[in-house]
């Protein structure tokens, strides 16, 4: 795989033990993405990260290391989308599949 290569890479990533909402660790991981400067999609179940491998990669373990120091610990869950030669895969994904239905589908960018 090519140094530059892009991927879509969706995620979720928690502390278990810490009660039933962990949205302030959820919060600490997002400013680490959000600082990052990739491009970046949250939604209720995770959040989808766009860019180089190796910048995603280095920012998903950076995420981690700052979880782990307050927790024992952590449930991580990826999926990583590769295909060569393309970009800007958060939108074209979803416009490719609206063109199929004929309409606008209700994303996580819909209100």
């Amino acid at each position: 795989m090519a140094h530059n290569s892009r991927i879509l890479l969706e995620f979720s990533m928690s502390p278990l033990g810490k009660g039933v909402s962990v949205s302030p660790y959820v919060g600490k991981v997002l400013d680490i993405i959000d600082r990052s400067g990739l491009d970046y999609e949250l939604h209720s179940m995770g959040t989808i990260i766009e860019g180089p491998w190796a910048e995603v990669m280095d920012m998903i373990t950076e995420c981690h290391m700052l979880l782990e120091k307050e927790c024992d610990r952590i449930s991580t869950v990826m999926k990583i989308d590769y295909r060569k030669g393309v970009s800007n895969g958060i939108n074209n994904k979803i416009k490719s599949v609206e063109e199929h239905v004929g309409r606008a589908l209700r994303t996580g960018r819909s209100k």
